[in-house]
Order: C-alpha cells, then structure tokens, then sequence
C-alpha cells in the first residue's frame, strides 16, 4: 500500500500548530509530507495551556474529539493528553487513535513529584487506548515499553534532517560563536550553562542562543539575571524564535553547539548540529546519547555547571580535539535519515490501522 492511500488523517495538537519548537516542526513537516502525497490531513488546535490544563481545555478537547467523524484515523500529539484524557475514554470506541510521543510529559523539568505522577498515570491511560504509538527516537520507545506498551503497537520514527548547503564556516572575526538552539525553559539547562560560561571569562567567546524567550517568562528573567550578574551581558545573545528557514545563517556562523539539557526524547537540534559538521558539548540526559554519536560531543552530566564548563574549555582550547569532534559530528549527520525518509516511515506507521484493500 502506498502513502498515496492512506486517505484522511486527523492532527490533535496544543496550541497553536505554528509553534517553532522540535515538536511542533516535526508535526509540520509530517502533515506537509503526507499531503504532498495525496492524502488529507486535517489539523485542530486544542486550546488552553498545556500540559497542566484547566477545565475549560479539558470541555474544548472532548468537544473537538466528539466532532470527529467514525472510524477517523486520529493522530493525537502526546503533548496533548492532558486534554484530550477524558475524550479518548469516550471516543476511542469508534476511532482509530494513533498516539504520537516526542517524550513522556512527566519527565519535563520543574514539575512537582505530585504533577509529575499525574502526568504519568494520565499518560499511560492515554496510550493504553489508542490503538498505536509512534515514538520519535529508539530511546523513548524504550520509555514507552516501561509504560506498558505492547512492542508489536509501537514503532519508531525518527525525525528527518534537511541537508545544508555546506559545512558551517564559524565566526568572521576570531572569536568562536558558541550556538544553542533552544526555547528557554528549564528543561534546557540555560541557568547551568550560563554558570558554567562564567567560568571561561578568561577566554574568547561569544554565547548565542537562539530559542522562544516567552514560553517561560521567569526562567527568560532568571536567565538574563544571571547573565548580567556574571558580568556577561556583552557576550551573551537571547534571539528569539526564528523561521526555520532563517536558523541556518546561525548555524552556519557558528564554531561550536553547546546543548546543556536536562532530558530530551530525541534532540533535533542535535541533529541538525550535526549536518552541518559542528562539534557539540552536550549531556548525557535522555535520548541525547542515542542521538548523538560518542565521537560527535563532548558529553557531561545533566546539570552539572563545573564539567560543561571544562568540555567547553578544552574544545575551545585544544584545536585537534575540536577538529576530531567536528569530523565525527559531519560523519554522523550524513548518515541522518531525510525528511523525505521519515515522512515514508510515519506513512507506513498508519498503514497499520488502514483496512486492506481486496
């Protein structure tokens, strides 16, 4: 069967569909692909703030589900579940749910043990009635096999790459750029990088990160607080999000991707890194390991300010160690699935709930 018969598909997403996270670029480059393969995909934004959901996005959820027609193939992004609990009780009778999962939203940085364990129990209900779930990385298809998900309802599909134009080229003026590509919450690990990059005021560099500044208003407040209290302000850039089109004149100008996270599912702008050859410091949380290959980084514990700062160092200090890195990194990217690759894959995850044709 090719992706051409799959028919119509349905996209549950939180939000605003146009939110320049991972998560959401993935979802968009999916429902492009798809379409552009003849199918129909329809595309409903769930209102209401996410994950921890009021009342009134729970009633708009059950509302959105109940209007779907039977026997509709659903998609159902996994940052969604909170609102959409109740409604898959209801609905997953006459639907054919597919549960899409970037990471388990209990694992995401600052909840409380009480909030995490709700999301927990919420999201193993949730998967426990769709009738597939696409993990988008190996690791947290590993996670979802904790959660009680049966191997034979779970597939993998990982997130495509486009191929830049080239190598990246660095700074123009000596002073190595280091780049993040990261929304600004406290899953990210700005508070520990910008300590550790308090530690290398003794040396050239210059800090970009590029990422949603309002997503979390108190860490962006914390974030710049720091900054400014380390005596940084005039080597730390906060861009805010930028088209996609639009980040790869920051790749490109870049020497070094630092990626200071506490826990990722997968990791795209790892990857994206990748592709275009640049040497990474990053940490061992999460999927991060999986993603990224051991000749490709500099690895350091999550949250740990005193060892990304030394990774930091001896990169920026030790040329032929930047260089060995740089290369791993190249070889790795080349060897990323493309978009056109992934889209093929997603199309033979539905496949599964698609009746045979006689």
């Amino acid at each position: 069967m090719s992706a051409a018969r799959i028919g119509e598909v349905h996209l549950l997403v939180p939000g605003p569909f146009d939110q320049k996270t991972g998560g959401y670029l993935y979802d968009r480059r999916i429902v492009e692909g798809l379409r552009a393969r003849g199918n129909t995909v329809q595309v409903h934004e769930l209102p209401g703030s996410y994950p921890l959901v009021d009342e009134d996005a729970i009633l708009s959820a059950d509302r959105i589900m109940a209007r779907l027609p039977d026997r509709a193939l659903v998609v159902i992004d996994g940052l969604g579940f909170p609102g959409v609990a109740g409604g898959l009780w209801m609905e997953s009778h006459r639907l054919r749910l597919v549960g899409l999962v970037h990471h388990p939203l209990c694992y995401e940085t600052g909840l409380t043990p009480a909030e995490a364990e709700t999301l927990r129990v919420l999201e193993q209900g949730c998967l426990a009635r769709v009738r597939r779930t696409i993990a988008t990385s190996p690791f947290t298809a590993g996670v979802l096999r904790e959660f009680g998900i049966a191997p034979e309802r779970l597939g993998v599909v990982e997130p495509g790459m486009p191929k830049p134009p080239g190598p990246a080229v660095g700074s123009d003026d000596g002073v190595p750029n280091l780049l993040c590509i990261a929304t600004v919450t406290p899953r990210k690990g700005h508070a520990v990088l910008i300590k550790a990059l308090a530690m290398l005021r003794d040396l050239p560099w210059r800090f970009i990160n590029v990422g949603g500044l309002t997503r979390d208003p108190p860490t962006t407040a914390a974030v710049r607080a720091a900054t400014e209290r380390h005596g940084l302000g005039d080597r730390v850039a906060l861009h805010d999000e930028v088209a996609p089109e639009d980040v790869a004149a920051f790749y490109r100008s870049a020497d070094l991707f630092v990626f200071p996270s506490l826990y990722e599912g997968y990791g795209m702008a790892l990857g994206e890194a990748m592709t275009w050859g640049l040497p990474i410091v990053t940490t061992t949380a999460g999927a991060i390991p999986v993603t990224v290959p051991r000749d490709a980084a500099l690895f350091v514990p999550p949250g740990d300010a005193a060892a990304l700062a030394e990774a930091l160092r001896r990169m920026l200090t030790v040329p032929e160690l930047r260089r060995a890195v740089a290369a791993g990194s190249n070889a790795a990217g080349a060897a990323l699935p493309t978009w056109d690759q992934s889209i093929d894959r997603f199309a033979a995850e539905l496949e599964h709930l698609v009746p045979k044709r006689l």
